[in-house]
């Protein structure tokens, strides 16, 4: 056990990345680590009680809401709620914004927002589903916090990570210096290093992506997927099509062992599919932290200007050539179709 550093022991030693309000930002994350832990409690026996399925309610989004998505967003919300270092939680479960309106949030400094159970259609079939945390510091310094604090850049983030609920539990986690995985022993009940200073190889031969969606894809994507399966033995093609259908299952994976994420516009959604701030941002943070790259084709996605709660975009996010590949032929055709000038 000697050589066991846990999440909390970690975090206190790191303490001294954080440009300010060590203590505060230490202790949200401690309070998403717990949260964490009882919804890993509630997935592994899933099987077992009254919590597999639909719940008959629809979000925002008009997504059909499992029993686990409700029981996650209640769960992180209570834990954020309790911890009193939030002011706002956002959540892709809720229509609007969430106030933290308590004794011992009053002076909270922080915004969370969170995707409490992706890739929850996961949930009945038993494959791996997680969590999805984006931390940014309050802006305004009177009353209560507004959306206008919880509408930042990606670039603003002070943390950000994931928790994936599989054949083991992790967490992954980043603060701008770099990221760090923590994997879940159960038989002590404390997220232990497992996975210290990850890096995302620059290149990689795993491409993941909704291949059923093919004709509603725009034609660059279309194209890198035929430049995926084109045999090149200088660029290790063709690369291997693995899809989960659970974003933070795929990127883990490919934050390994190197590869790309695409999750594109189509007809039916021409903005894209996945949400800007609790989705994509998290995930960008932390896979440009490893040294990968985060685009939605054309931009960088920590740039994008966020306008509204549940925005949604496209994403290319993984392995730096791979998704610099991916960007070049989307812009070609944009070029080709007048949709963009340079």
């Amino acid at each position: 056990m000697s050589g066991i550093k846990t999440l909390g022991q970690f975090i206190i030693e790191k303490q001294a990345d954080f440009s300010y309000a060590k203590g505060e930002l230490s202790r949200l994350l401690r309070d998403i680590g717990i949260a964490a832990k009882i919804v890993n409690r509630e997935v592994n026996k899933a099987g077992l009680v009254d919590i597999l399925g639909d719940a008959g309610t629809v979000n925002i989004q008009g997504e059909g809401q499992k029993k686990l998505d409700i029981f996650a967003n209640t769960q992180f919300i209570s834990a954020l709620t309790s911890g009193g270092e939030c002011c706002i939680v956002a959540t892709e479960e809720e229509d609007e914004f969430v106030p933290i309106d308590s004794p011992v949030s009053k002076n909270a400094k922080y915004i969370v927002c969170i995707d409490p159970l992706d890739g929850s259609s996961n949930i009945d079939v038993n494959v791996a589903v997680g969590t999805i945390f984006s931390i940014y510091r309050r802006k305004s310094t009177d009353g209560m916090a507004t959306i206008a604090d919880v509408l930042q850049k990606g670039t603003e983030q002070v943390a950000a990570g994931y928790v994936i609920y599989g054949s083991s539990t992790m967490l992954v986690y980043t603060t701008g210096k770099g990221v760090n995985g923590f994997t879940l022993d159960p038989s002590i009940g404390e997220f232990c290093l497992s996975h210290p200073d990850l890096k995302m190889p620059e290149d990689g031969s795993i491409y993941s992506i909704n291949e059923g969606n093919y004709v509603h894809f725009p034609k660059g994507v279309k194209k890198y997927i035929k430049y995926a399966q084109v045999h090149d033995a200088a660029t290790n093609r063709p690369y291997t099509s693995r899809y989960i259908g659970s974003m933070v299952a795929d990127i883990h994976r490919n934050l390994i062992k190197g590869g790309i994420y695409i999750y594109p516009t189509t007809a039916s959604s021409p903005n894209g599919k996945l949400r800007l701030l609790y989705e994509c941002n998290p995930m960008a943070f932390i896979v440009e932290q490893a040294g990968g790259f985060a685009s939605d084709g054309f931009k960088r996605i920590l740039e994008i200007e966020p306008v509204e709660l549940h925005q949604r975009s496209s994403i290319f996010i993984g392995s730096k050539k791979m998704v610099r590949m991916a960007e070049q032929m989307m812009t070609e055709f944009a070029l080709e179709a007048g949709a963009i000038n340079m």
